[in-house]
């Protein structure tokens, strides 16, 4: 077992350097990112995040990616300090997403002869980012690099983990394998391994289900690819520690819950561009919100996909998303569109989304193309004209979870009637208080009728409330966000749970028609509430159907002192 001693090199107060020998002739360069709060739109980081890269010599030497932009001082001096850049051979990508490939046109500014090693896809989508000639060399999944001195580096094909053209690459010397995302996690600490797994399970767990679990069936494939490979004694991912302590348990854990994911009744296959004007980050808004629900998304790129999987997929699936291409992809994208529109059936649901306005391909005839063959619009199509903004992302949130919600309502009106009659109604005797949650981000806002909601701490004041996971509120609560937690007055709260009782449209106002009023935190106070309470939330409990939200208390304030708290009482207890 390696015993990893990085040396840390300061940058400024919050970004970081560490750099540890791994093996022999291997070294990590991990740029440590502490105060990154939001990756993407996936989720809220609590502990920062770690971009990883590798240095492998043998009579040749291989870099393993580099790193995201914002490093780029303090990585290209460190890279130097290890090894003279123009002494590279090789820069492998494992995949081209630009917290990984952020720095490889600086690379290859400072040594032009660097071969970059990548799948097919990846050298495309590196074709578009670095805008200048360079040596490459395309690997297929078996295909193997000699180093020299018993590095042989064998490829792993790893599609949509989580982009189209991951590769994964095992060292035979070291027993090392480099997964790029997968595996990973955002946890950033001056631990290089996974020594503590207590403190990692959350967020390895998070990571997993935002980035892994839509596309469960290719962490399998990739599973049994790697399966077929000699002994891996360490994991060396892109994200966070590596994996060496605990490498059995993290990778069983992949293997178990993307199997619960694959025997998955619905399926929801998502067509998109992934490097294509905001398309990949729409995309996972839409899958997010289908996720919430429970249905599996398996994503595609219509640009690289293989039209025999296009057309199983498209077979398999309950429903179907497309994000429109732009129309100077027509010929990379007419044949899967097509293939698309032959397969479709009858009982699938869809979904439409544009992501560049007047450069797309024309979202209304695909629309009137699908709804002919008789399948069942889920959400109206989303046409993006604009840069998008929080509420864009929320729209495609909630229209994600309006097309699960149709693909699951007969299990969930079946799951209603599954519980013995008594039973529901002794659980319908737990009443509750009433509370409208409200929140907001950036120009997004959202609310939710609750009465699960139980004061849990006192020094210091926290609640728990406990959120469906298909409630459209459920994006606004992840660890570090803030919100109001609106107490109802007795005999003066019915109109205000009908309104927040309604079904509002995917991107509809909640608020239209209520007086609010902003708190501290910026989200809407409800003007006739009794109370309202400031909050943020501080973790989260995963339940079979629920989030269980621990929050701090910040402020609040009553409006009456002589009112009393609206109380919800409940015939069964099985359902709303």
């Amino acid at each position: 077992m390696v015993v990893a001693k990085p040396k840390t090199i300061q940058v400024t107060t919050r970004l970081t350097m560490d750099i540890a020998e791994i093996a022999e002739n291997t070294t990590v360069l991990r740029s440590l990112d502490w105060d990154r709060d939001r990756f993407d739109i996936e989720f809220g980081l609590k502990n920062g995040t770690t971009y990883n890269s590798f240095i492998i010599r043998g009579e040749k030497t291989a870099l393993v990616d580099s790193s995201h932009a914002k490093f780029k001082q303090v990585y290209l001096k460190a890279l130097q300090g290890e090894i003279d850049i123009q002494q590279i051979d090789y820069l492998i990508i494992s995949h081209t997403e630009p917290d990984h490939s952020g720095l490889v046109a600086d690379i290859l500014e400072m040594n032009p002869n660097i071969i970059v090693v990548g799948a097919k896809v990846a050298l495309q989508f590196l074709d578009e980012l670095v805008h200048r000639p360079y040596n490459k060399e395309i690997v297929k999944s078996g295909q193997k690099l000699d180093l020299g001195n018993g590095h042989e580096l064998e490829f792993v094909s790893a599609p949509n983990l989580h982009w189209p053209d991951t590769i994964f690459t095992y060292d035979h010397k070291t027993q090392i394998l480099y997964t790029c995302d997968a595996f990973g996690m955002h946890f950033c600490d001056d631990c290089t391994y996974d020594e503590d797994l207590e403190l990692l399970n959350e967020d390895y767990l998070i990571y997993y289900k935002c980035l892994m679990e839509p596309n469960a069936r290719s962490v399998l494939s990739a599973l049994k690819r790697v399966g077929k490979l000699p002994e891996v004694k360490q994991i060396a991912t892109g994200h966070g520690p590596l994996i060496q302590h605990n490498l059995t348990e993290l990778v069983g854990r992949y293997e178990e819950w993307s199997k619960n994911k694959a025997k998955a009744e619905k399926t929801v296959a998502l067509f998109y561009v992934s490097d294509y004007a905001d398309s990949e980050r729409l995309a996972k808004a839409i899958a997010q919100g289908i996720g919430k629900t429970g249905v599996v998304v398996e994503t595609m790129d219509l640009r690289v996909s293989d039209l025999s999987e296009v057309r199983v997929l498209t077979e398999l699936a309950s429903g179907i998303v497309i994000g429109m291409p732009p129309r100077s992809m027509k010929e990379l994208t007419q044949a899967p569109l097509s293939t698309i529109l032959a397969s479709a059936g009858k009982k699938q649901a869809f979904g439409l989304f544009e992501t560049g306005g007047d450069e797309d391909e024309a979202v209304y005839p695909i629309r009137a193309t699908l709804q002919e063959a008789g399948l069942k619009e889920a959400f109206p199509p989303i046409e993006i004209e604009d840069a998008p903004t929080e509420s864009t992302y929320q729209l495609c949130d909630e229209s994600g979870t309006d097309l699960g919600q149709v693909l699951t309502r007969k299990k969930a009106i079946a799951k209603m009637k599954s519980l013995d009659g008594d039973l529901d109604k002794a659980m319908g005797r737990l009443s509750g208080g009433l509370y409208i949650i409200t929140a907001s981000k950036g120009d997004a806002s959202s609310a939710m009728l609750a009465s699960w909601v139980a004061q849990a701490s006192v020094e210091p004041l926290g609640i728990t409330i406990a959120v469906a996971k298909d409630r459209a509120i459920e994006s606004f609560m992840h660890v570090g966000d803030r919100f109001v937690l609106n107490v109802l007055e007795e005999g003066n709260y019915q109109h205000l749970m009908r309104h927040f009782l309604k079904r509002f449209k995917p991107g509809q106002d909640r608020f239209e028609g209520v007086e609010t009023q902003p708190a501290q935190n910026g989200s809407p106070i409800l003007t006739e509430a009794l109370a309202y309470i400031e909050c943020q939330v501080v973790t989260r409990m995963e339940g079979d159907d629920h989030w269980i939200v621990y929050s701090s208390v910040d402020s609040g304030r009553v409006s009456s002192l002589d009112g009393l708290t609206a109380v919800h009482h409940r015939k069964v207890g099985n359902h709303y």
